[in-house]
């Protein structure tokens, strides 16, 4: 099954206009991305798509624009307060320009520490790239929820990151992990600047992409965002793609997930380069298919794919390997394995989504970069069913992270 499979989409509203370029108060215009349907964008209400009335705000990653309370059927069952979010941040791709990110925040019940609540940073996995899929958006999968919902058990507060470009105008760069990386720190950076009573330690927790994403904002945190104090990362099912390891799709399976994560994927690429055209490399059967990634979830693209019993040579008027190659910009890779802070690698025997082979690569990988990693292999478990099984060795893991007790690490001592 496909992970983080959301349930279904929020209401369609009028879709988001044109975002403005103008001046702010001491600098250069502030432009902010345009919001584009091709790209996804639309079918969210103005919370999203609206500008801030000052555009300074925008000038500093991480700055709050504004709050709502949560849907009550967005909500967690644990959670004594849900808000969603808005709050700057930098565009991944370029490194520089001023966006706009969505998310959500999760008070656990219960009396507040004289210090504030501790902080999961939640990274979510592949959800699709259209708005109105952002998880703030959406409820929470059963899976997510039972997940999301034992963290606030524990007395953790959750700050969910939709990342760049899902709610928000502007294209998702999906599978790009510096983008991610960029959201999920601002949105801490954010939540830890209002009046949720948050405390400035944090851990980042994250599954399937948002695995990916958690990786690689442990290892940007030291240079993005140094004032945070990151205690520990947790990653399940992280999909671990490099250079030299592409990833590989079987041409003639009828696989939903997979092939749904492939046609998600040719928007980065659109976005990294303006010339390149999605439906271009793309057949007539499989153009409705690439079309409803614009408007619908991964659940929907996948249950499509399925039901036309769509395979990846069908899909493709060129050779699959040919579009794997072209998402390798360099955003979308890890630019350092080394992290300062313990690591914690739950992986399946039986993921497909995320090959296990491939999260094996990068337990050693991280291992030889000098990282502190608590590596655990579930060999009987799957992609989806890994995530919550994991809480058994990860919740004492995260608990040594915030108090700061040793973890000494399974990577090989030669």
């Amino acid at each position: 099954m496909a992970a983080a499979v959301l349930g279904a989409c929020g209401a369609p509203s009028t879709p988001p206009g044109p975002n403005p370029s103008a001046t702010a108060s001491g600098g250069a215009p502030v432009v902010l991305p345009t919001a584009d349907p091709l790209n996804g964008d639309g079918g969210v209400s103005d919370f999203y798509a609206k500008p801030p009335t000052n555009l300074d705000v925008l000038r500093k990653p991480g700055q709050l624009i504004r709050t709502e309370p949560l849907p009550a059927e967005f909500s967690l069952a644990s959670a004594a307060r849900a808000d969603r979010i808005l709050y700057s941040s930098t565009d991944g791709l370029d490194g520089k320009s001023p966006i706009m990110v969505s998310g959500a925040v999760f008070l656990p019940k219960g009396d507040r520490p004289a210090d504030g609540w501790p902080v999961i940073a939640w990274a979510h996995g592949t959800v699709g790239v259209a708005d109105r899929c952002a998880p703030s958006n959406n409820q929470r999968s059963t899976r997510d929820a039972a997940y999301l919902n034992h963290w606030l058990d524990q007395g953790y507060a959750i700050v969910a990151t939709d990342y760049q470009g899902l709610g928000t105008p502007g294209g998702h760069p999906y599978r790009a992990v510096r983008p991610g990386a960029y959201s999920v720190l601002d949105s801490v950076r954010a939540a830890q600047a209002t009046d949720f009573g948050l405390a400035k330690k944090f851990v980042l927790v994250g599954q399937s992409q948002g695995a990916a994403v958690v990786v690689a904002a442990a290892a940007d945190a030291t240079a993005y965002a140094p004032e945070l104090d990151l205690r520990g990362t947790v990653a399940t099912g992280p999909n671990y793609v490099t250079p030299d390891n592409p990833k590989k799709l079987d041409p003639d399976g009828v696989e939903g997930d997979l092939l749904a994560y492939e046609l998600l994927g040719l928007h980065l690429i659109g976005q990294v380069d303006p010339t390149f055209k999605p439906d271009d490399v793309v057949t007539d059967r499989a153009k409705p298919i690439l079309g409803l990634t614009r408007t619908g979830c991964l659940s929907q693209v996948a249950d499509a794919i399925e039901q036309d019993k769509l395979t990846a040579r069908a899909a493709f008027t060129v050779d699959p390997k040919e579009i794997l190659a072209r998402e390798g910009v360099p955003p979308r890779f890890f630019t350092s394995l080394k992290v300062a802070k313990p690591l914690f690698i739950g992986t399946g025997g039986k993921d497909l989504d995320s090959p296990t082979e491939r999260q094996l690569s990068l337990f050693q990988d991280s291992c030889a970069a000098g990282s502190t990693i608590e590596q655990h292999l579930y060999p009987n478990l799957d992609h989806s069913a890994t995530v919550n099984a994991s809480l058994a060795d990860s919740t004492p893991f995260v608990r040594k992270a915030f108090t700061g007790d040793p973890i000494p690490g399974t990577c090989p001592t030669h």
